[in-house]
């Protein structure tokens, strides 16, 4: 069970390492958009800061999350974006293979936080 969990959280700090370079590096190629979503991506352009703070707590939460050590801290700073993701994907098209990922890496997020409860009490005390 131990060697599973850490192949999950680092397949996903990968994961989140991967897709907060590429906010920078522009490295993967996109996909084919439809119009609306080019109107969403450049509504989300117009606002400089966006993809720069997104894909930091991208990069610095996968990190994080892949060592055993910080993994309670990893899984707390990439939830919001994790939930972010999320609702994204089931708001704009729910009918892909993006809501059944983006769901698979939200319930390993929320196990990574429930395994760790123990670790946040004292936040919550």
């Amino acid at each position: 069970m131990k060697i599973i969990k850490f192949i999950l959280c680092l397949l996903f700090g990968l994961m989140f390492l991967n897709a907060g370079l590429d906010k920078f590096l522009h490295y993967n190629p996109v996909p084919k958009l439809t119009d609306t979503q080019m109107k969403l991506y450049a509504a989300f352009g117009e606002i400089g800061w966006l993809f720069p703070l997104v894909g930091t707590v991208e990069i610095i939460g996968g990190l994080l999350f892949i060592f055993p050590k910080t993994r309670a801290l990893g899984a707390i700073v990439i939830l919001p974006v994790m939930v972010g993701i999320v609702l994204h994907n089931a708001y704009r098209d729910p009918s892909t293979q993006g809501i059944a990922i983006s769901l698979v890496l939200f319930l390993i997020n929320i196990w990574i936080i429930i395994d760790n409860s123990k670790k946040y009490k004292a936040l919550v005390s």
